[in-house]
């Protein structure tokens, strides 16, 4: 790999990771004069929690935030002259940044937004693929976490399977292993509960809810997931 390819690839990752790393889960309720969202439910930062903490219009800007700056991180290295492989490691390090925020002492969400940011860039078609698994498994479960991880384990197959079918070059079938790696990694609280029966789902809260420590796993919270 060329010298100049290998400065793309360092700077794609430094990049991706500190712009995957702002905290848009926290910037816009503290903007609204909203709850910290890492005070309540899970404790994360992520859509499904922000949702609790301040709605679910609010929670919708931050999470469409939260998918443009993984593809703006991807978008920067392209207009660098970076090629698949630097474009590549910043769509990853977005994730990983939003999970592992530097801002907030290395938390954050699950990574689903950022790497849906990253897939518009650098495939745009396995969205419709991930999109009906997502939507499907929730609307069937009403476990936010269910659909991100069926969608992300969807998405990295389908990009396994466009990459063989476009012959497109190997980093993009790293791409396709790393990113539900990356997602089911961050999800590994979420497994832990689903498997024990005691995953949150999407609904009202029941009565006395208010007030539990974050993660709690009562019946009547809300969501399961973070973006």
């Amino acid at each position: 790999m060329p010298t100049a390819e290998i400065a793309r690839v360092l700077f794609a990752i430094v990049a991706g990771y500190l712009l995957g790393g702002i905290p848009f889960g926290i910037i816009v309720p503290r903007l609204i004069g909203g709850p910290d969202p890492r005070t309540i439910g899970s404790g994360r930062t992520g859509g499904a929690n922000v949702s609790r903490a301040v709605g679910f219009r609010w929670a919708l800007v931050s999470g469409l935030l939260d998918v443009a700056k993984a593809s703006v991180a991807v978008l920067i290295v392209v207009a660098l002259g970076g090629g698949p492989v630097p474009q590549v490691a910043a769509a990853l390090a977005a994730i990983v940044g939003h999970s592992r925020s530097p801002y907030i002492g290395f938390h954050g969400g699950r990574g689903v937004a950022p790497a849906t940011g990253g897939a518009i860039v650098l495939a745009p078609i396995i969205l419709a693929a991930i999109f009906p698994v997502f939507a499907l498994s929730i609307l069937v479960t009403r476990i936010s976490s269910i659909g991100s991880l069926s969608a992300s384990l969807i998405g990295g197959v389908a990009m396994v399977v466009v990459a063989v079918a476009w012959s497109m070059p190997p980093v993009y079938f790293v791409y396709g292993v790393g990113v539900p790696g990356l997602i089911w990694l961050f999800h590994v609280d979420n497994i832990q509960r689903l498997l024990a029966g005691q995953e949150r789902r999407i609904g009202p809260r029941s009565h006395g809810s208010a007030g539990r420590p974050a993660g709690s796993n009562a019946p009547g919270s809300t969501g399961g997931s973070n973006g």
